[in-house]
This record gives C-alpha cells, sequence and structure tokens, in this order.
C-alpha cells in the first residue's frame, strides 16, 4: 500500500486490495472510504468485495464512486461527513489518490484555509493548485 497523509486522521492511497484491509485496521485505521468506480476494477476490488472485507477486519466502509462528472457537492459532504465522524484513523482511495485528495480538499473548503489545504495536499504529492481559486473564494465567503 501507498498510503499518504493529509492530515493527522485522514490519508489516501492509490487503489488498496481487499488482504490489505486486516493491516489497516491494526494500523489504527477504523473508516475505509472507496472512491474508485466499480466499472474501473475488476470483481476482487469491486465495492462488495471490498466491503465485506473491511467489515470482517472490523473497518467501517463507506462506498463514495467519485468521477469528475460525479464529484458533487452531495458526494464531498459524505467524504467530508464520514471522515469527521470516524473514531479513528480514515484511508480514501482511488485509483492513484487524487480523486480522493480531492474530494476530501473540496469537502473542507471554508473550513480550513486555502494555503493549508493546498500545502497538505502537496506534501502528500497532489498538486491541486487548480482547485486554488475555488478554495479561495470559499475562505472569503466565511
Amino acid at each position: 500500500m501507498n498510503i499518504r497523509q493529509i492530515t493527522d486522521r485522514f490519508f489516501v492511497a492509490p487503489q488498496i486490495e481487499a488482504t490489505d484491509m486486516q493491516a489497516l485496521a491494526e494500523a489504527g485505521f477504523s473508516l475505509v472510504i472507496n472512491n474508485r468506480p466499480d466499472m474501473e476494477v475488476g470483481p476482487d476490488q469491486a465495492s462488495d468485495a471490498m466491503q465485506a472485507a473491511a467489515e470482517a477486519a472490523g473497518l467501517s466502509y463507506v462506498a463514495n464512486p467519485l468521477t469528475m462528472e460525479t464529484m458533487t457537492p452531495d458526494r464531498q459532504s459524505l467524504q467530508g461527513d464520514s471522515a469527521e465522524g470516524a473514531s479513528g484513523k480514515v484511508l480514501a482511495y482511488c485509483r492513484s489518490g487524487t480523486r480522493s485528495a480531492i474530494c476530501w480538499t473540496l469537502s473542507q473548503a471554508g473550513k480550513m484555509p486555502a494555503d493549508d489545504l493546498l500545502a497538505a495536499t502537496a506534501a502528500a504529492g497532489y498538486d491541486l493548485s487548480g482547485l486554488e481559486a475555488h478554495l479561495r473564494a470559499q475562505d472569503a465567503s466565511n
């Protein structure tokens, strides 16, 4: 697994495997958010299989499949609210981790300063500078 830390409790990763769930639980994760649509993966990585593996390891699981077209405010809220409600560390994953990082960042717009959001994602290897104007507009409205 290539887990990248965004905050002390929120992490993103490229595609993980069902067999990774026990290690995640042992590492203190309590929630896994799947941001990858089933149409992008085979049966072993489909949401039902990943959910079963997560729950077998004692993890909570949220399916929030994202494409750039479906990254709606509702999906962003699901990402942010799920992470905020988790009792431990949260791992969100997709193909590369980028959609997971973008969705979380958008869910935090207006709650955290734009500079902090961009710095946190950049430190994890995700250049989200294309969101800067939107994030700054959210800063200004709060």
